[in-house]
């Protein structure tokens, strides 16, 4: 028989323990993810940490994503693969790095003249229909994009000076594959190596410099301590980068968390968009360790005119170049009747 007494006992045990159930139940364990960026520890320090670290600080404990530098876990070009298979549950990087296997590939990074400034990116794939094209793409490969962004324009750090079109013929250069495509044709020959191996490079005459970044990099991760001169002509106002999830990592995300990752990549987006703009400018007016150099206008020229007919021909590869190309010749009619700001002119 139950006395009152010894219901009460009873009652008295169970309740601690029943109030302790749901946190027993919430503890469980973050949800962890690795990132691999295209860029080293220097530049990824303001590129992709501070995206990393937004999503950290914000999880409340329920996801950690580990953040590694270029080539730590795989080399840059197998980053599609290794995310593809799960290797890296995330990737930040330019399509043409990661060697996509998609008809984007070109389109990331540097395609020639696409882009005058950083705000074009976001545009364009906002605007102008990328976005919906990169989800599209990356969906039938098993990967899902998140958002794009531009960082800064590509311009030419050598250790020779570039005064003349015409003195871009056989300099030894890292860049970009499909920059590299385009420019070899004025003689620049390409040069694929590790993305931390490119200082010392120049340093043994391997290199003669770099067509891979504005002039905010070069000095941030070093190159303006190895080179001498900085053209201020660019191929390129603005790279193109996105970042990446595993589809199947995504999917399986809590929505909450979804849209946590996201507002952490847009806070990512912004901290770039001011800290490149305001370097560019600073280092331009006010750095003191290389030579500004400028090709002038009449003669760059022959180099857009050059990149009208790599357009042509890269519109020519398919039906997803195609619809590409033609999105940049429109966004570039519109911007060039609107005249400055959005044109350099």
């Amino acid at each position: 028989m139950t006395t009152r007494r010894k219901f009460l006992k009873g009652a008295a045990v169970a309740a601690p323990a029943a109030l302790a159930a749901p946190s027993i139940v919430h503890a469980q364990a973050p949800i962890k993810w690795r990132l691999q960026t295209y860029a080293g520890a220097a530049l990824g320090e303001q590129v992709t940490k501070p995206a990393v670290d937004y999503i950290n600080a914000a999880a409340n404990g329920e996801m950690e994503i580990e953040l590694f530098y270029a080539d730590q876990i795989v080399p840059t070009g197998e980053l599609f693969q290794a995310m593809q298979r799960g290797t890296i549950d995330m990737v930040h990087s330019d399509d043409d790095s990661m060697a996509s296997p998609t008809p984007l590939q070109q389109f990331g990074g540097y395609f020639p003249f696409a882009t005058k400034h950083i705000l074009d990116v976001p545009v364009l794939f906002n605007q102008y229909g990328l976005a919906d094209i990169w989800r599209e793409e990356y969906a039938k490969v098993g990967v899902e994009w998140l958002s794009a962004a531009g960082q800064d324009p590509c311009n030419f750090n050598t250790t020779k000076e570039i005064k003349s079109v015409a003195d871009l013929d056989g300099l030894k250069l890292y860049t970009f594959p499909t920059a590299g495509r385009f420019l070899s044709k004025f003689g620049v020959v390409p040069v694929n190596i590790p993305y931390e191996d490119a200082e010392v490079a120049v340093q043994t005459g391997e290199l003669d410099g770099m067509a891979w970044s504005g002039i905010t990099e070069d000095y941030t991760v070093g190159w303006a301590d190895v080179t001498d001169y900085f053209l201020t002509n660019n191929i390129s106002g603005a790279w193109i980068g996105s970042f990446f999830v595993n589809q199947q990592q995504w999917a399986d995300l809590p929505d909450h968390l979804k849209q946590l990752v996201m507002a952490g990549i847009e806070a990512g987006h912004t901290y770039r968009n001011q800290w490149y703009w305001g370097g560019e400018a600073r280092l331009r007016a006010q750095g003191d360790k290389l030579k500004l150099s400028t090709v002038p206008a009449d003669e760059w020229a022959e180099v857009e005119d050059a990149a009208k007919e790599f357009w042509t021909e890269i519109a020519e590869e398919g039906e997803v170049h195609a619809k590409i190309v033609q999105i940049f010749r429109d966004y570039n009619d519109v911007i060039n009747k609107a005249g400055p700001p959005y044109t350099n002119g």
